[in-house]
């Protein structure tokens, strides 16, 4: 598949690679928009992405956007991850079950 289709992929909860990454892979770390904004943005969108794609936070905390994330082939995390221009351009995407 192309980044597009990872993109919503992760978008659904789901972790993604490229072949022959070896062990790595993204997943999307769900932001957290505070209880008081989520109930008067409620099905509306919030820093203009989607509400969905949060998690509900407490009372008083900062809204944290959500993150695409990488684990490494040693097990490291890479938090806000960035495509390089031929992972942006690449058709070799895939679907992993349960990686994270």
């Amino acid at each position: 598949m192309n980044f597009g289709e990872a993109i919503e992929a992760l978008k659904k909860g789901q972790a993604v690679a490229r072949s022959g990454w070896n062990g790595k892979y993204l997943w999307l770390n769900k932001g957290s928009v505070p209880a008081d904004r989520l109930l008067v943005h409620g099905g509306g969108f919030t820093e203009s992405v989607k509400d969905d794609l949060f998690e509900n936070g407490d009372m008083g905390t900062i809204t944290r956007l959500p993150n695409i994330n990488m684990r490494t082939a040693t097990g490291s995390t890479v938090t806000g991850w960035l495509a390089s221009q031929t992972d942006m351009l690449s058709e070799d995407w895939n679907v992993l079950p349960q990686a994270n």
